[in-house]
């Protein structure tokens, strides 16, 4: 029943961030799953999958603007849809 067929390519590049340009709104209909080095995470913030990192939050850290500090990790990024 989950016709990977129909559904969209996920870009290189998205953000969850609005104010982002990485920012597609449409894809977001939709569950989005990200495998980093071979484990599923769920907070991942923007991911790259050609230069290979994610950007997760660092702990309960925010910034002066109330947003999540944010810390970035290489490795082996996949994108895909749930």
């Amino acid at each position: 029943m989950n016709d990977q067929t129909q559904l969209p390519a996920l870009p290189d590049r998205l953000s969850v961030n609005a104010s982002s340009p990485h920012h597609v709104a449409a894809l977001f209909e939709r569950d989005i799953g990200i495998r980093f080095n071979g484990k599923e995470r769920f907070d991942v913030e923007e991911y790259c999958i050609s230069e290979g990192w994610v950007k997760v939050p660092a702990g309960r850290a925010l910034d002066r603007k109330g947003k999540p500090v944010l810390i970035t990790l290489k490795g082996k990024v996949e994108a895909f849809h749930r």
